[in-house]
């Protein structure tokens, strides 16, 4: 058994604190808004703050929205950095700037513990039920040390390189979810606009060469207007700016991720935030006069 702090309660976060309940891992956690919890999660320990949780134990697990969570929850005030024990393995999976990524590093090795960044794939559904895929950047021996606790959250289990490779690889990922998302909303669109049967579409769509997971589970809950968040529309939009900014640093051109951003701003601003990310296909739909 491991004592582990996690810190970040919300879609993603209570799945993955639910499955290292269930292997048998002692528990703190943490959430930055007060809210219900799952009943898997009804035995464990709540910790005042982001230093309570971190002090003494040899695990933390983050999973938060964007940087500027990581900002005030590991490097602010009675923040993570302030409670961390010498030795101990950081592992955060929260979507973000890889520069950012080793800033929190650099700290964290100021301190005498060893920083991974860990994000993943996959949504509510995969994170409840223990089928992640993680991404992991930082030092081989530390991410040695946690391979068995992350493959208790996971499906598969990846090490880029060092630290950074884990946050670089989350943006390239989601790059391409993005565009599949928006790609997908248009087709729908078109198909519902000239009359074709939706489950026609979709039993074509299912087996194409082209298809995917994506296609083939949010392309049924769009056409049946079902936008019920598993991963929300307004994270898709800080990770596709997330992706033009580092891109940019990069002097990598992402013409079309720009527009893909511009579609989830405009989704954003007609109130569709917190819906799923397929809520674009509103906006979408909207446009087409459906």
């Amino acid at each position: 058994m491991t004592d582990i702090a996690f810190l970040g309660l919300g879609i993603m976060g209570s799945g993955m604190a639910r499955n290292l309940l269930r292997a048998g891992h002692a528990v703190a956690g943490w959430n930055r808004t007060q809210r219900a919890l799952p009943d898997d999660l009804a035995g464990m320990e709540i910790a005042g703050s982001p230093a309570a949780a971190a002090s003494g134990r040899d695990r933390v697990v983050l999973c938060l929205t964007g940087p500027d969570a990581q900002r005030d929850v590991i490097l602010g005030g009675d923040g993570v950095l302030e409670g961390v024990s010498e030795g101990a393995v950081v592992v955060d999976s929260t979507t973000t700037d890889p520069r950012l990524t080793q800033e929190i590093a650099d700290a964290f090795a100021e301190r005498g513990a060893r920083y991974l960044d860990c994000p993943v794939f996959g949504s509510k559904n995969e994170a409840w039920e223990g089928r992640l895929d993680f991404v992991c950047g930082g030092d081989p021996e530390a991410f040695a040390a946690v391979k068995p606790l992350l493959e208790t959250m996971a499906a598969t289990v990846h090490y880029l390189g060092p630290s950074t490779a884990g946050a670089s690889m989350k943006l390239v990922g989601n790059l391409l979810v993005a565009a599949q998302m928006v790609s997908l909303g248009e087709a729908l669109a078109l198909a519902r606009k000239c009359g074709l049967d939706p489950d026609a579409v979709m039993g074509a769509l299912d087996v194409t060469d082209f298809s995917s997971g994506l296609i083939r589970g949010v392309g049924r809950a769009s056409l049946a207007g079902d936008f019920s968040p598993f991963f929300y529309l307004k994270h898709m939009l800080k990770d596709a700016r997330l992706i033009e900014d580092y891109a940019r640093s990069l002097a990598v051109s992402v013409p079309s991720t720009a527009v893909t951003a511009e579609l989830f701003q405009g989704a954003v601003n007609q109130g569709l935030g917190d819906l799923n990310a397929s809520g674009v296909h509103k906006l979408l739909y909207g446009l087409a006069g459906l």
